[in-house]
């Protein structure tokens, strides 16, 4: 089985430096006192694209030679960063989404130059990438990429460096990249920290796939949290999981809308219920949390549009 060591997501890191923003980790007063410990959260919503995935869309699309195509299935965010990407570099992309992906995904993918091609669902889409890679295309694929992985995992490194007294980290999962890359750069540069995954009901194949001890597909994704929509978790982030993580929280679409309402009022931040659910799982990881203790939520992404967040009102 590969593994991804600390030592690439720092050259990672090098790779990226140029093309990325240094999203900031922000002390909220407001959490600290309503979890009882100190609250920070790393801002990834700002982002270029507007979430965190344009890190390992540039860590694998920088090696890749002259003139590459290359195609990616998604649910949102992982498409508008390889498209993104695709135009700075001046790579050819196609990016294959769900029908049902909202208009704001898709526009700013169009906007970015990705060619974009529609389908019923995640498994349609990965047949479609499938048949591009025989075509001569580079598949870049959301999770189960070491050079993507490795990307994601940059934002761990930003975290331990803007809090060295860091003691948790709660992280989304979806199929698991980003999780898996801030989880080795996490324990692997303070092993006494502890890490906590968190999925929504509807989108949690990782918890699944912990249960059964191997990857699980899931029908459907029904949970409003898209861009955590993956059928299922690979073997290499499931390993991860199984190794790293100190504990994985499964919370409500309602926990997650909640936190939205709460982050946006409060912390002013907008945020997709695929990051604000870390709030909610840090609502339910209250008593494991200590006064001392140093927590940074990840907020992974911020693509949420207004009509979505009006429906909730």
């Amino acid at each position: 089985m590969q593994e991804l060591s600390l030592g690439q997501i720092k050259a990672a890191a090098e790779r990226i430096r140029p093309y990325i923003t240094r999203t900031p980790v922000a002390r909220s007063s407001t959490l600290s006192q309503r979890l009882g410990t100190n609250v920070y959260l790393k801002l990834e919503i700002f982002q270029k694209t507007g979430a965190f995935k344009v890190r390992g869309a540039l860590n694998k699309m920088l090696r890749l030679p002259k003139g590459s195509r290359v195609v990616a299935v998604s649910g949102g965010n992982h498409g508008q960063a390889v498209a993104y990407v695709g135009s700075v570099l001046g790579l050819e992309t196609r990016v294959i989404m769900p029908r049902d992906t909202p208009e704001n995904y898709l526009n700013a993918t169009r906007g970015y130059g990705g060619e974009l091609v529609l389908v019923e669902n995640h498994t349609e889409g990965f047949a479609r990438a499938a048949a591009s890679v025989k075509e001569g295309w580079i598949m870049a694929h959301p999770f189960d990429d070491l050079d993507i992985i490795a990307g994601q995992g940059t934002v761990g490194l930003e975290m331990v460096a803007d809090v060295p007294e860091l003691t948790d980290v709660i992280v989304s999962v979806g199929g698991g990249g980003l999780m898996s890359g801030v989880a080795v750069a996490v324990k692997e540069s303070k092993p006494g920290a502890r890490v906590w995954g968190v999925e929504t009901e509807g989108a949690h194949c990782m918890s699944l796939a912990l249960k059964a001890g191997h990857p699980v597909t899931l029908e459907k994704m029904t949970s409003v949290a898209r861009t955590l929509g993956a059928p299922s978790a690979s073997e290499f982030t499931l390993g991860v999981a199984q190794k790293y993580l100190d504990g994985l929280e499964v919370v409500s679409d309602a926990e997650a809308i909640s936190a939205v309402k709460f982050l946006l009022e409060r912390a002013k931040v907008l945020t997709e219920p695929a990051a604000s659910c870390t709030l909610a799982a840090a609502e339910r990881l209250k008593p494991r949390l200590t006064k001392d203790g140093h927590l940074v939520l990840v907020l992974c992404g911020g693509n949420l549009s207004v009509r979505e967040l009006a429906s909730w009102a």
